[in-house]
């Protein structure tokens, strides 16, 4: 099969560039920096906004903290029974 040949696009006359400044926010970017995240389109059906996004991630960053802790303060005893399934917890 042949491949399509790509169209040049065209820049419509109604844009005006002519009093545009080229990097007018880099600057600002880079001090403050900038994180952009792509969401599959399910999930950003479930969050209208980055603070929705943000607020989630907060849970589990949360959750995951106290997860941690909790398997700090056992000894370590439920990864050592999860890694060795002959041994059981009595």
């Amino acid at each position: 099969m042949k491949p399509k040949a790509l169209k040049v696009a065209e820049m419509r006359t109604e844009y005006d560039f002519t009093n545009a400044v080229r990097g007018k926010y880099r600057d600002r970017l880079l001090k403050e920096g900038s994180n952009v995240v792509v969401l599959d389109p399910d999930v950003a059906e479930v969050f209208p906004d980055s603070a929705a996004v943000n607020e989630a991630l907060r849970v589990v960053i949360k959750a995951s903290k106290s997860v941690k802790r909790s398997a700090r303060s056992s000894g370590g005893q439920a990864a050592k029974a999860a890694s060795n399934p002959r041994r059981r917890n009595s």
